[in-house]
C-alpha cells in the first residue's frame, strides 16, 4: 500500500485546483493562519463551535487541498479515502480562490483538523468529517425570503439594465424578465416611455446578509402602449411551475423572439436589399443579424435535433436545427459551435459563442428561419404558444392571481428626475 502514497501525494498537489497551475506552496513559508476566538455555545454549520480551535481563512491563489490538509495534521490514508469514496460530493481540484473555509481543530495539543467546511457559495457549503472514517455531505444555510416590489420607466437613451441597476436591485432581475417575457416582448428594441412593475425575493441569512435575489412572482410590463401580465403558477397537471398572463394564457412560445440574452437588432431579414459596394444590386438577405460582442453566447431558439454543425463558405462556423416537420433554424459566423450533428438541444441552451467567421463586417450572428423548408422572417411569424393552462385549473389559478394582481397595479411607478425639475429657478 505504501508504494502508493508518493504518486497519491503527487497527484493531489499537481491536480488540486488553485487556479494557478504554476504556483507552487512551500509548506514551511505558509503563514499560520490566527485561530479565532468563539463564545460559548456558539453555534454554526451544525456544530458547537466552542468545542473546537476555530481557524477561518479563504482560499488563496496558490492552495492546494491536499497541502492545506497536511499542514492541519490530517493523515496521507483520509484524504485519499476521500479523494476515492466522497468525489462526487468534494472535488478536491475545484477549489475557488476567494472561497471561505473553516477548518475546526481539536483542543487537545496535537491541534489535529476534525473538520472541514468549504463555502460553495453565500449559501450552500460542503463538510468534510475526519473524525473516525471519513464523511463528506453538503449543507445549507437558513435563508429568509424577504418579499420586495420595484418598479421603473425606460428613460431616453436608456436601458432596462440602467434603471434596475440605479435601484439597487439585483442584476440577476434583468435577466429575469427578459427571460419571462423572451417570447412576447422585443428586448433589444425598448422604447423610451416602457414600463415595468415586478414583485420577487431577496434572500437574506441570519436576516441581514444579502444573499441574492430569487424568483419574481409577478411582473408587468408595458410595451409601446401596451400592457403584458406574469404570474408565477404551478401547473398541477404538468407538475411544472411557469407564468401565465391575466387571462390564464402561457406566456411561453414554441420559439424565443431571438437567439441571444442580449444585444442589437443590427439587420432584418429583407428580401429588396441593396448593397453600395454591389452596384445597388438587389442582394436579398434572408436572414436576421443581431450584434454583439465576441464570446456572447448563442442561444437555441427551440428544442431540436442538430442536423449540421460545421464551417462553409461565406456562413463561417454555424449550427442548423429542425424543430419539427415545419421549422428549422440556422446560426452563423459562429466563434466556436457548443453542440454536434445528431445533439438534441432544449430551448435556450447554448450552442455556440459569436464570432466573426466568414463573410461577415463585425460580430453578430445572422439567424436564419425556415418554414416549411422556406426561409421567412421570423420576426413576422405568428408562432405557436404553450398550450394554456386547463379549464379545471382555472377558477384556482384567478383566486390566486386576482390579489396579486392588485398589489401590482398599486405599485407606483419610480421615475427618474428630468433635468428640467432639477434646474434651479432664478
Amino acid at each position: 500500500m505504501h508504494k502508493y502514497w508518493g504518486l497519491f501525494l503527487a497527484c493531489i498537489l499537481l491536480s488540486s485546483c488553485g487556479e494557478d497551475k504554476t504556483s507552487t506552496t512551500n509548506l514551511d513559508k505558509l503563514a499560520e493562519v490566527p485561530k479565532v476566538v468563539i463564545p460559548k455555545h456558539t453555534k454554526k454549520y451544525g456544530f458547537n463551535l466552542s468545542e473546537f480551535d476555530v481557524v477561518e481563512d479563504t482560499i488563496r491563489r496558490g492552495d492546494i487541498f491536499g497541502n492545506l490538509m497536511t499542514r492541519n495534521k490530517v493523515d496521507y490514508p483520509k484524504i485519499y479515502e476521500l479523494t476515492q469514496k466522497f468525489k462526487d460530493t468534494f472535488d478536491v481540484r475545484r477549489i475557488r480562490v476567494g472561497n471561505p473555509y473553516t477548518i475546526l481543530r481539536s483542543k487537545d495539543t496535537s491541534q489535529v483538523a476534525q473538520i472541514f467546511i468549504y463555502e460553495n457559495d453565500p449559501i450552500n457549503y460542503t463538510i468534510v468529517d475526519f473524525r473516525d472514517s471519513v464523511l463528506a455531505y453538503k449543507g445549507r444555510k437558513e435563508v429568509k425570503l424577504v418579499q420586495r416590489e420595484a418598479s421603473g420607466v425606460i428613460p431616453q437613451g436608456g436601458s432596462l439594465s440602467d434603471v434596475i441597476v440605479k435601484q439597487n436591485i439585483d442584476y440577476l432581475m434583468v435577466n429575469e424578465l427578459s427571460g419571462i417575457y423572451a417570447w412576447t416582448i422585443d428586448f433589444f428594441k425598448l422604447d423610451a416611455g416602457d414600463k415595468f412593475r415586478i414583485i420577487f425575493d431577496e434572500k437574506y441569512i441570519n436576516d441581514s446578509i444579502y444573499a441574492g435575489a430569487g424568483s419574481i412572482k409577478a411582473a408587468y410590463f408595458e410595451h409601446k402602449g401596451e400592457p403584458f401580465y406574469a404570474f408565477s403558477y404551478h401547473n398541477d397537471s404538468l407538475d411544472i411551475q411557469e407564468y401565465y398572463d391575466n387571462e390564464s394564457n402561457n406566456l411561453r412560445r414554441t420559439f424565443l423572439r431571438a437567439p441571444l440574452k442580449f444585444g442589437r437588432l443590427s439587420s432584418r431579414y429583407n428580401l429588396k436589399r441593396k448593397i453600395r459596394y454591389y452596384g445597388y444590386k438587389v442582394r436579398p438577405h434572408k436572414g436576421t443579424d443581431y450584434a454583439a460582442p465576441i464570446g456572447t453566447p448563442i442561444l437555441a431558439t427551440a428544442d431540436g435535433m442538430v442536423t449540421e454543425s460545421t464551417r462553409r463558405g461565406g456562413n463561417g462556423k454555424y449550427v442548423k436545427i429542425r424543430h419539427n416537420g415545419t421549422y428549422s433554424t440556422q446560426y452563423l459566423h459562429m466563434k466556436a459551435q457548443n453542440v454536434k450533428k445528431g445533439q438534441y438541444v432544449k430551448q435556450g441552451d447554448v450552442i455556440g459563442w459569436i464570432g466573426m467567421t466568414g463573410n461577415t463586417g463585425g460580430p453578430h450572428v445572422c439567424y436564419r428561419f425556415w418554414r416549411n423548408e422556406r426561409q421567412v422572417d421570423p420576426l413576422r411569424e405568428k408562432l405557436p404558444a404553450a398550450e394554456p393552462l386547463a379549464e379545471a385549473l382555472r377558477p384556482a389559478f384567478y383566486e390566486y392571481m386576482n390579489p396579486i394582481k392588485t398589489q401590482l397595479d398599486c405599485i407606483e411607478f419610480q421615475e427618474e428626475p428630468s433635468e428640467k425639475l432639477l434646474t434651479l429657478n432664478p
